[in-house]
C-alpha cells in the first residue's frame, strides 16, 4: 500500500493541497448525453443543486463538463459547452461554493469563459493536444491542467485500441506531454497526470492500468484515476446500467487510492468519500476517530 505523496498545485486563483488521503472529484455532467448521468443535470438549476449536493457530501473538488467524451460521442460546439457550463460555474460561486472547479473540454474557448466565471482547473481529454491554443490559454489564466492519456478520439478510441505495453506507453505519453506544455509556458508544478481509464483502453488494457496504477509515480506528478462506473467494471459485475457501478467503483476506488492516486473522479460521492476515508485509515494517513 502507497500513500499519496503530497503536492501543493499552484491553479488559478488559489493552491490545491494534495497528499494523504486520496482527494474525492466529484462529476457533474450538464449534458444531454454523457454514458452514466446525461440529461439528469442539463437543466442549471439542477446542476447546481447537485453541485451543492456533492459539497455537503464531502467532494474535494468538482469537475463540470458540457460535452460529451462517451464512446462513439461527436464534438460539442465550443458556445453550446460554454452555454451549459458558465452558468453553473457562476451560480456554484454564488452559493458559496468555494471547492476547486474544473472544467472538462478540449477547447480554449471554452476554457477560457469558464475560467472567468470562476472555474480553477482545465481538464483536458486530449492532453492539450486538440487545441492548439489550450496551452496559451491556461499559462495566460494560471490555470491547473490535468493531461489525460487517450488513444483516438471519443469518437474512434474504442475501435480496437492495440498497446504494446500499456502502462509504459501510457507513462511515456504523458511524460512527453509534461514537457511539451512546460515548453508552452505551463510549469511543470500546474501539472496533474491521468492515465485515461476506459479511454481507447480495452477490457484487458483497464484493468492492466488499474493494477499498475502506481507506476505512474514514476512521472513525479499528481495522479488523477477515473475508472467511476465504467463499461469494464459492468463487465467483471455484469451490470449493464451505469448507475448501478457503484459497489464495484468503490473496489476501483479503493485500489486507486491504496496504489497512491491523489485524485479519484467519481459520480456517487458519499460513497466513495467513505471508501477513500477507509483506506486513510488503514493505511495509517489519518488518526482513529476520538
Amino acid at each position: 500500500m502507497i500513500s499519496p505523496r503530497p503536492f501543493t498545485v499552484p491553479m488559478s486563483g488559489g493552491l490545491l493541497a494534495l497528499g494523504g488521503r486520496t482527494r474525492i472529484m466529484g462529476v457533474l455532467n450538464v449534458t444531454p448525453d454523457s454514458f452514466s448521468d446525461g440529461g439528469a443535470f442539463l437543466d442549471a438549476d439542477a446542476a447546481i443543486a447537485h453541485g451543492r449536493q456533492m459539497a455537503a457530501h464531502g467532494a474535494d473538488l468538482i469537475d463540470i463538463g458540457g460535452e460529451s467524451t462517451r464512446p462513439g460521442s461527436d464534438p460539442t460546439p465550443p458556445a453550446e459547452q460554454i452555454r451549459r457550463t458558465v452558468p453553473v460555474v457562476a451560480g456554484l460561486r454564488s452559493a458559496g461554493v468555494t471547492l476547486p472547479v474544473s472544467i472538462d473540454t478540449q477547447s480554449a474557448e471554452v476554457a477560457e469563459a469558464v475560467l472567468a466565471a470562476g472555474a480553477n482547473i482545465v481538464n483536458d481529454i486530449s492532453a492539450l493536444r486538440s487545441d492548439p491554443r489550450m496551452a496559451a490559454c491556461c499559462a495566460a489564466r494560471g490555470a491547473a491542467v490535468v493531461l489525460m492519456h487517450m488513444q483516438g478520439t471519443p469518437r474512434t478510441m474504442q475501435q480496437a485500441p492495440t498497446y504494446s505495453d500499456v502502462v509504459a506507453e501510457v507513462t511515456a505519453f504523458l511524460a512527453e506531454r509534461i514537457e511539451s506544455v512546460g515548453r508552452a509556458g505551463i510549469d511543470r508544478a500546474r501539472i496533474i497526470v491521468d492515465p485515461g481509464i476506459g479511454f481507447g483502453k480495452t477490457y484487458e488494457h483497464n484493468l492492466l492500468l488499474l493494477r499498475n496504477l502506481h507506476a505512474l509515480a514514476a512521472l513525479d506528478q499528481p495522479i488523477l484515476a477515473g475508472p467511476s462506473r465504467k463499461a469494464f467494471l459492468g463487465r467483471i459485475t455484469g451490470e449493464s446500467d451505469p448507475s448501478r457501478r457503484d459497489i464495484a467503483t468503490a473496489a476501483a476506488t479503493a485500489l486507486c487510492a491504496v496504489q497512491g492516486a491523489q485524485i479519484v473522479r467519481v459520480h456517487n460521492v458519499a460513497m466513495m468519500r467513505t471508501i477513500v476515508n477507509v483506506c486513510a485509515a488503514v493505511t495509517g494517513i489519518t488518526p482513529p476517530p476520538p
